[in-house]
């Protein structure tokens, strides 16, 4: 039993890190978080940053005494692919991932990796927003 939750330094990813963390201490499972890079636009200053980024998440959940895995994957895939390859290998129980409001030509021109994740997972997906 497992749970991956897609990960980036927002209000919506630190709302689904949060709860995906809850998951886990409640049906006493791992955690997988996967932080998604496309790579091109990925520069040095953005890898060290997302890199102490994810070292206070690893600090965070291993405080809450979760078993966890942190994974930063560059490797030019979209977010949608990287997390639905990672839930596949892992045979997860659940994916966790943050939503936040876009506007319907936001959602037509860069198309919606949450949307993907919730037609192609191969097991359940619980999104989850910010809130205020």
């Amino acid at each position: 039993m497992s749970i991956v939750v897609g990960y980036i330094p927002t209000r919506e990813g630190r709302a689904a890190l949060v709860r995906a963390a809850e998951e886990c201490l409640l049906r006493q499972t791992s955690l997988t978080v996967i932080n998604s890079q496309r790579g091109s636009s990925f520069d040095a200053d953005e890898a060290v940053r997302f890199e102490e980024e994810l070292h206070r998440v690893q600090a965070q959940l291993d405080e809450a005494g979760i078993t966890h895995a942190v994974r930063q994957l560059v490797r030019g895939k979209e977010p949608a692919e990287d997390l639905i390859a990672v839930a596949e290998e892992e045979q997860a129980d659940f994916i966790v991932i943050g939503l936040r409001r876009r506007t319907p030509v936001g959602k037509l021109i860069l198309g919606s990796n949450a949307q993907r994740i919730l037609l192609e997972a191969p097991c359940p997906v619980l999104a989850v927003k910010a809130v205020d």
